[in-house]
């Protein structure tokens, strides 16, 4: 038994050198989703604190985050979550895309999918009121009008 608490020990110090790269990155504003769309303060402001740790080039690290296997969990939100939707990077993806995350934001609020709850359940601020959550979709739908007007249909939806 003894040996066995000395070698989970070992791995434990071992795994503390393995470290993936954070995702700290300068970042190209006018590539951002507040360079494509009008985005009032307030929905910045609640994009910064409840959506960027996971989607944007810049996470803000916990202190926690300096502890193997922790660091490889938040890691992994983190790369999926850009994956999902970087809102550093929206300008980079075609119109269709950029018009389908509009739709998903919409959904994923309505279902309350997002933010999730192992984020919120430490970032308690992160949490969506249901003013904040409603300003959200507003903004979501009023970008997926404007885009409506200003481009083609056929530009903007998926063929099912």
């Amino acid at each position: 038994m003894k040996k066995i608490l000395i070698l989970l020990l070992l791995i434990f110090v071992v795994i503390q050198f393995i470290r993936p790269a954070k995702n700290i990155h300068e970042v190209d504003q006018s590539k951002n989703v507040a360079s494509v769309f009008q985005t009032p303060i307030s929905v910045k402001n609640i994009l910064e604190v409840s959506c960027y740790d996971c989607h944007s080039n810049n996470t803000v690290y916990p202190w926690y985050n300096n502890f193997q296997p922790v660091m490889w969990y938040l890691n992994k939100h983190v790369v999926e979550g850009k994956e999902e939707l970087n809102f550093d990077e929206y300008a980079d993806n075609n119109l269709k895309r950029q018009y389908h995350k509009m739709e998903e934001i919409v959904d994923i609020l309505d279902k309350n999918e997002m933010p999730l709850s192992s984020y919120t359940l430490i970032h308690k601020d992160a949490q969506l009121n249901p003013q904040e959550k409603d300003e959200l979709i507003n903004w979501a739908k009023a970008n997926m009008e404007y885009m409506k007007g200003k481009y083609p249909l056929d530009s903007l939806l998926k063929k099912k």
